[in-house]
């Protein structure tokens, strides 16, 4: 079963300095029949203007991932790191016991896009830690390149959680997943139209996928990430 999320759908937020829209409940935004999906708690698509951003903040007991589709992404928090993050790179951070970070717009004159996702970890309390990789287009075209998992396995990130995440870029052509028994999947379009085993999701739009042995992408420019989940 595919349960289509429709982009226009989500909840939306405009700040001035941040225009968002959120897959699932986040902030002021609740739906009660949109909390998560399965360990995949927050799927926020952000834009930020120039020299604006995230001021410090703190985070417990999280898996956050960030996935800049558009400009450039500031980076800093309490471990010490400092780093940009730019399209292509994956960005891994594990909040544990507690952590504070920033995330900024660096650039004086172009918005950053990016997604902010949230996984529930599989054990709280673990040690903050961090991590940052970059997937070239070549890796990640008419192909689902795995860029997040919970073994860090074909040089993906290490997540804390039975998740692994797939990015594509699928012009005209198609890539196929197969299910374990007893998983599930999201599948969230970033850009461009993917067709899912033949129903079309555009940019912004995501799917819950349940009991489906396999499912094949087909893209049309599109662009998209896919998590297979337990």
């Amino acid at each position: 079963m595919i349960t289509i999320r429709r982009a226009k759908d989500r909840g939306h937020a405009n700040h001035g300095w941040l225009d968002t829209n959120h897959t699932f409940s986040f902030a002021d935004y609740y739906d009660p029949n949109f909390m998560g999906f399965r360990a995949l708690r927050v799927i926020n698509e952000d834009r930020v203007q120039p020299g604006v951003g995230f001021g410090k903040h703190a985070h417990r007991d999280m898996e956050i991932i960030s996935y800049v589709l558009e400009g450039t992404l500031a980076h800093s928090d309490s471990m010490g790191t400092g780093s940009e993050i730019k399209p292509g790179d994956v960005q891994r951070m594990s909040a544990g016991s507690g952590v504070t970070h920033s995330e900024m717009n660096p650039s004086g004159d172009e918005s950053v896009h990016f997604l902010q996702i949230w996984i529930l970890p599989a054990e709280r309390g673990i040690t903050p830690s961090y991590e940052q990789k970059t997937f070239a287009d070549a890796e990640r075209r008419n192909t689902l390149r795995l860029v997040a998992s919970p073994d860090g396995s074909d040089g993906s990130v290490t997540i804390h959680q039975d998740v692994r995440l797939y990015a594509t870029l699928l012009d005209g052509t198609s890539a196929t997943h197969a299910f374990q028994p007893n998983r599930y999947g999201w599948i969230q379009v970033t850009r461009g139209e993917v067709d899912v085993n033949g129903q079309t999701l555009r940019a912004g739009d995501g799917a819950a996928i349940s009991d489906e042995p396999s499912i094949t992408l087909t893209g049309r420019g599109g662009e998209a990430l896919l998590f297979d989940l337990n």
